[in-house]
């Protein structure tokens, strides 16, 4: 989603390897305890999500932009091109309304939305979907949210999600709630997330794994696959 207030732009920004073992040593203390439910990634019945990963929050030149995104596009990369070699699903989603579309409560939230047919609105050239592979359109953040993301996902007989996307404390967090709800067991890719800022990333992380997803990194990610 758009910023609704003008970008944190944190000139001190440590380098994301150095930023995730912080965040790992924060969140710890929610993966452990009465719930058992800390285990490892496992590939099997899984989907990979990418949300929203769209220009808009990539480039500079827009007022949308995210400084810790593009750090996390390498990660992002390496999943989705694991993924796609060993032939599991991925599914794509962007925000954006059409021309005329009401988008409701959002636009009475945010001073700008991303309008269908914006170049800013497409997915990073990066990480360009391959023919055949879902790009889901929404207005919400929830990529469940009057879309046919469960359909899919259930006739492909998924009952993973890996996410990774931004922002991680909107759609992202949005996302894996509902799958949650959906009774999906949900992966959390911590440094394949990002948010405006990382009080905001972090908060995130420590909710969710406090009650809806497993967090993992990158290389765990990458060792199971590969």
């Amino acid at each position: 989603m758009p910023a609704k207030k003008p970008v944190k732009k944190d000139p001190g920004i440590a380098p994301l390897h150095e930023r995730v073992e912080e965040w790992k040593r924060r969140i710890a203390r929610y993966e452990s305890g009465h719930r058992n439910k800390a285990h490892p990634f496992s590939y099997e019945r899984s989907a990979l999500l990418v949300i929203d990963m769209q220009r808009y929050f990539f480039e500079k030149s827009s007022h949308a932009f995210i400084e810790p995104a593009p750090p996390i596009l390498p990660n992002v990369r390496g999943i989705l091109e694991a993924y796609r070699e060993l032939g599991f699903p991925v599914i794509f989603t962007r925000h954006a309304y059409a021309k005329g579309e009401d988008p409701g409560i959002m636009k009475t939230w945010w001073s700008e939305l991303e309008e269908d047919g914006d170049p800013l609105a497409s997915i990073v050239g990066e990480l360009k979907p391959k023919p055949g592979e879902p790009v889901i359109t929404k207005g919400r953040y929830s990529a469940f949210v009057n879309t046919d993301l469960e359909k899919r996902l259930r006739r492909l007989g998924v009952e993973r999600l890996l996410i990774t996307g931004v922002m991680t404390h909107l759609c992202c967090e949005s996302t894996a709630r509902d799958a949650f709800m959906r009774d999906f067991e949900v992966f959390f890719v911590i440094d394949g997330t990002a948010s405006e800022d990382d009080d905001l990333h972090l908060a995130s992380l420590m909710t969710l794994t406090d009650g809806f997803v497993m967090p993992v990194t990158t290389k765990e990610v990458l060792s199971c696959l590969r």
